[in-house]
């Protein structure tokens, strides 16, 4: 069961599970919210005219709506399904699903420390949610960097939450790729082209970024980073950094995009 408490937020994105549909609307439970019970009004279901609210929206499905309007004092949460596009509902989807793996690792980490689940919540795991956004959030950390965590908390739980994260959690990245085609006919034009690299790894700073030979004139440019908007940025940079050296040497540069 979920441990959030309260009422959603205005605007935040809720996972619910629908469990009765009428012709006005459906009611559901917030699945993160103690089972607590929202309504979608029929023109919150979809854009445009709903003949048969059962094309879109269904008994025992789950569904990510935006909270629209609550009030806890009547206990009513008002909630639109047409007010998430499919990125949101992939996104919340996901971090519903990774909180729940987070309460199953809480389970193991009582278990083998002894204690109740709520007392382990209480110990620590409240504590824990208090310094990070989620509580799968901080299995990440913790699974990244164990060290800046012990730093951060201490007490005879440590080692085990430590222990559980590295047993369970793998780290998320993505890596992009990019052709970059370098050309000089300069009679030291290997060394501007390696100049240029030169320059591109200096621009890199801490980012993981590697730059392999493939055949003249290409050379494939590989970035791994924790999400796409990091590893475009760098890519921007990187490339930017390699091509303005090599042109200003006189010689030419052009980056063409790989997918992976």
């Amino acid at each position: 069961m979920s441990r959030a408490k309260g009422f959603p937020e205005d605007g935040e994105l809720v996972v619910c599970t629908v469990k009765s549909v009428k012709n006005f609307g459906a009611f559901v439970t917030l699945d993160e919210y103690d089972e607590k019970e929202g309504f979608v009004h029929v023109r919150d279901v979809t854009t445009g005219w709903v003949k048969y609210i059962r094309d879109f929206i269904r008994e025992g499905q789950k569904i990510v709506c935006k909270v629209l309007g609550v009030d806890s004092s009547k206990g009513h949460i008002d909630l639109s399904l047409k007010s998430v596009n499919e990125h949101q509902k992939r996104e919340k989807i996901q971090q519903w699903k990774n909180e729940k793996k987070a309460e199953k690792l809480m389970e193991i980490i009582a278990e083998r420390l002894s204690v109740s689940v709520d007392d382990a919540y209480a110990s620590f795991g409240n504590k824990v949610l208090e310094t990070y956004e989620t509580l799968y959030g901080a299995f990440e950390a913790v699974a990244a960097a164990a060290d800046e965590f012990r730093e951060e908390f201490k007490g005879k739980w440590i080692d085990t939450f430590i222990e559980v994260a590295a047993e369970n959690v793998t780290l998320p990245y993505v890596q992009i790729e990019g052709i970059l085609e370098l050309r000089s006919s300069a009679p030291n034009g290997v060394d501007l082209i390696k100049n240029a690299m030169k320059k591109g790894e200096k621009a890199a700073k801490d980012s993981n970024v590697t730059m392999q030979y493939v055949g003249a004139p290409r050379y494939r440019l590989v970035i791994t980073a924790d999400d796409y908007k990091e590893a475009e940025d760098v890519m921007k940079v990187v490339s930017s950094a390699v091509i303005d050296d090599l042109v200003k040497a006189g010689g030419e540069a052009v980056l063409k995009r790989e997918s992976k």
